[in-house]
């Protein structure tokens, strides 16, 4: 049957009794990269998110920022490291609700930090966005005043400013920025 047969139906989720997901259409996944079928994680990557932001679908997170499951992810998974013992956590969890189809190890195509060297997760964090000229204009003064080696890069950074329509205020990063 043809994936459009699905649109407006849902499933229920295998381990949490109760909760039921939508299915949703999303142009990222295609029959030649799997099933066609995916779960879908709005907080854990953007094509996910985009799908999610379009049908107003929560982005809770519940991986916290070291990689541990949250008190969210309910009492079997809170405090498992989702790379390592959170994995065999739902292989088994899945088992137990008889909703495993099959199991088999597969090298999964993380990306990966350059400075650890370790398997990066993608994690959606409280932000704020705004959409306003105020800021744009407030920016773009600030940037004329910072000594920017080669100089010629000031010119590109006002135009890339110019062309932003949203503005993210960040906090999350210690270090510096190019």
């Amino acid at each position: 049957f043809s994936g459009a047969d699905l649109a407006d139906g849902s499933c229920a989720h295998p381990t949490i009794p109760g909760k039921v997901s939508p299915l949703l259409p999303a142009n990222h996944v295609t029959m030649t990269k799997g099933t066609g079928l995916v779960h879908t994680a709005p907080a854990h990557g953007m094509e996910d998110y985009s799908v999610a932001s379009h049908h107003q679908l929560p982005t809770d997170c519940l991986v916290d920022e070291s990689g541990y499951f949250t008190e969210a992810a309910g009492p079997e998974l809170k405090n498992k490291n989702v790379l390592e013992e959170g994995n065999e956590a739902v292989i088994k969890m899945l088992q137990a609700a008889g909703s495993l189809l099959k199991e088999e190890k597969y090298v999964h195509s993380y990306p990966y930090d350059w400075r650890t060297k370790k398997p990066m997760i993608i994690r959606a964090s409280k932000q704020w966005f705004v959409k306003t000229a105020d800021v744009k204009a407030a920016a773009q003064d600030v940037l004329k005043k910072v000594k920017v080696i080669p100089t010629s890069a000031v010119n590109r950074m006002l135009e890339m400013l110019d062309r932003r329509t949203f503005w993210c205020i960040s906090r999350q990063r210690c270090w510096g920025v190019p």
